[in-house]
This record gives C-alpha cells, structure tokens and sequence, in this order.
C-alpha cells in the first residue's frame, strides 16, 4: 500500500450513488479500483440528494474538518451544479447562475488553501442551464488554477447511461451508467494527477473578482 490518504467527496445525489442498485456509484468504484492498485485510501462520500452549492457551501468546511486531521495527506473533490439548474415555480432555477458562481468560488478557493481540490463538473443531459454553467465554473477552475474534468459531453452520448437514467427517473442511472462514469473519471489526467499529488490547488489563487 502507499501513504494513507483521504479523500472527502462533496456533491449531489451523482456523488452519492442515487440510483445505483449496487450502492457504489461513481465514487466507490473509483474508490474500489485505486484500493486494488495498492493505493491507500480512505474515501468519505459527502453527497446528498438534492443538495445545492448553496448546502454544500454551508456543510462542506465543517464535514471537512472532521475527517481530515492535520497532517494527513488530504484530496478535495467538489462536484455540484445540477440541482442548481433545476426548474422550481415560475420556470426559475434553484439556484440562479450568479449565485452559484459565487458560492463554487468562495467554496473552491477556501479548499484550495486547504489541500489539492479536484471539480468534476455537473452533467444532466438537455439541460440548457447546465449548458450555460459549465463552460463558466470551467472558466473559474482555470482562475482558481484547480482542475476541472468537463462531463456533459461525455454523459449525453453514454448509451447506458441515457438508458438507464430513462428508465429510472430520467436523471440517475443504475450500476452501468455509474460503471461508465468511473471509467470516463478515473481515465482522465486530472484525476490521476491530482490523486498522485502532481496536481496541486494554488494557495494563492487569484483574488475575488
């Protein structure tokens, strides 16, 4: 095994799993694969159904500073925006576009001084307001000099996902879709970088704009 690290997944109902008859998702397969390559990791999936970049900027410093004590090899993965995008009364989103550039800057940029932060970007195929978010958190993650890992290409021609997620509630797909994603995640350069500690959150990231 390597040097012990731990990991806080925050996000959604995607970071969580929501869906997945083998209760795994995306993030405990990663999880999975990294423990049988030898690596040691500690894993605490933070996401919660329905949460908001509003909730996850209220909860994420506390539920950080539980599980990761100082002088331990730490990663930060942040993953929201879908629920931000979300229709409520009126046609209005959960959370308008601006509020939730705010809140993933001040969340970013105060996990940056923190330990290396990863933002793995929201997806929701045929979202418009997702389509409009993400090119901007991108944009951010470039300021803030943390990588970012864009999926909404990726989730809109995945067949397993679009079917699975249709088949359920037209979002969440089950173990496959979930399968797909670890693959395309753990494939990506910026996963496997930041997780080997080659990717470091610049502690002095730009300041608020």
């Amino acid at each position: 095994m390597t040097t012990p690290v731990r990991i806080c997944f925050f996000g959604d109902s995607f970071v969580n799993g929501t869906g997945d008859d083998d209760g795994l998702g995306w993030v405990g397969r990663l999880v999975s694969r990294e423990r049988h390559g030898g690596r040691d990791v500690t894993a605490y999936n933070l996401g919660i159904r329905r949460d908001t970049s509003a909730d996850i900027a209220a909860r994420w410093r506390e539920e950080a500073r539980r599980r990761l004590p100082a002088g331990s090899d730490a990663r930060l993965l942040f993953s929201f925006g879908a629920n931000d995008c979300v229709e409520e009364e009126a046609g209005r989103a959960r959370v308008p576009l601006e509020e939730t550039l705010v809140h993933a800057q001040k969340m970013l940029r105060e996990a940056a001084t923190l330990a290396p932060v990863l933002m793995v970007g929201p997806f929701l195929p045929g979202a418009a307001r997702i389509d409009r978010l993400c090119p901007q958190l991108q944009k951010l993650c470039a300021e803030l000099q943390i990588p970012y890992i864009e999926m909404r290409g990726f989730a809109a021609s995945c067949g397993v996902l679009l079917q699975e997620a249709a088949a359920s509630d037209g979002a969440h797909p089950n173990s496959g879709g979930y399968a797909a994603l670890a693959d395309f995640i753990g494939a990506a350069s910026e996963w496997r970088m930041w997780l080997d500690g080659e990717l470091t959150s610049a502690k002095d990231a730009p300041a608020d704009r």
